[in-house]
């Protein structure tokens, strides 16, 4: 699939030489493509990064919607979350993302992003749960979310000293107390 091979492109060329130093003419040529031919696929290189997030939007979404038996809404999010991190916890992961705070059009476009995962949260909420009052669930897929900011926050503070999974369980921990 050609948009998956100018994303893998990108990100290696990314992590290798560095976002701002990385041309759109270096990506499509290491994925065997023409400049043009990039536009059809991505507006600008920032793209490839956010693909990336997307990608685990949809694999997040996929976990809570495979988890339909296992309680209530929080719970089920939260344990979403855990398989997620679990699944895409790589070096890669903390590269890309100190790639994502490299400037302020990125950081922007990631804050959108944690809003995306909201509304995906919540259109899973919604199928798993039909009855329930959609504005709980909206509320839930909120909070559901914020641990997940606040542990990749510390995370990238603390430059990956510790995996992703000890600041969501820590996280996650907090949360519980706090409410």
């Amino acid at each position: 699939m050609t948009f998956q091979r100018i994303a893998e492109a990108g990100l290696k060329s990314f992590l290798a030489k560095g976002y701002q130093e990385t041309t759109l003419d270096e990506i499509a040529a290491a994925a065997g493509i023409s400049r043009r031919t990039f536009f059809y696929y991505f507006k600008s290189k920032d793209e490839i990064l956010l693909a990336h997030q997307r990608g685990y939007i949809d694999a997040l979404k996929a976990s809570i919607l495979e988890s339909a038996s296992a309680g209530q809404p929080i719970e089920i999010v939260h344990q979403a979350l855990r398989r997620l991190v679990a699944r895409v916890q790589t070096p890669q992961l903390l590269a890309t993302a100190r790639l994502l705070r490299q400037n302020n059009a990125l950081r922007a476009r990631t804050r959108g992003n944690y809003l995306a995962l909201e509304q995906a949260v919540y259109e899973s909420l919604c199928e798993l749960f039909p009855a329930k009052d959609h504005d709980e669930l909206r509320l839930m897929s909120m909070i559901s979310v914020s641990p997940l900011r606040l542990a990749v926050d510390k995370w990238l503070q603390k430059d990956g000293q510790h995996p992703l999974m000890d600041y969501i369980e820590d996280a996650l921990r907090k949360f519980r107390a706090a409410i």
